[in-house]
């Protein structure tokens, strides 16, 4: 997530929710995720403001760090970022939170890979294996360019 994001998803008037994890994938790496949320206003509220107390911060922050090891601990570093890339791992802490408080805007926002396993060459000969699919579209060919002398371009 990039700080213009972040920068414009923090507002005044709401609590902001934030956790982190350090979890291990099935093949050995070690990761910290981290995860954000921010509070939002029931449907009929009037008061302007939508503070959560920190027990319910305290709750909603265990039940990211749940979700988050889980999503790691269930796979290898591939479906990891698939997962990821997917972008439904906040959706689903939000259903999860929104029983003890409202939240809005929950995210995945970091994940940094803390250790990786031993280097292992197999393990590299499978990440580059060619399935035999070819996912990319053809490109034409470059078009050659004459340049003429003296139209101000280096020759």
């Amino acid at each position: 997530m990039t700080r213009d994001k972040l920068c414009s998803l923090i507002k005044k008037k709401q609590s902001i929710i934030e956790a982190n994890v350090d979890a291990r994938t099935t093949d050995g790496y070690i990761v910290r995720m981290f995860c954000i949320a921010f509070t939002k206003k029931q449907d009929d509220q009037l008061k302007e403001t939508c503070y959560a107390k920190s027990a319910k911060m305290k709750t909603i922050r265990g039940k990211m760090v749940n979700a988050m090891s889980t999503l790691v601990g269930k796979g290898d570093l591939k479906t990891l970022v698939k997962a990821l890339i997917a972008g439904t791992t906040g959706e689903e802490i939000e259903r999860e939170a929104s029983a003890v408080f409202p939240i809005k805007d929950c995210y995945i926002r970091k994940v940094k890979v803390i250790k990786k396993p031993k280097f292992d060459v197999t393990a590299l000969m499978e990440w580059h294996t060619d399935d035999g699919q070819d996912v990319g579209a053809n490109v034409a060919p470059a078009i050659v360019e004459e340049t003429v002398a003296g139209s101000g371009g280096r020759l």
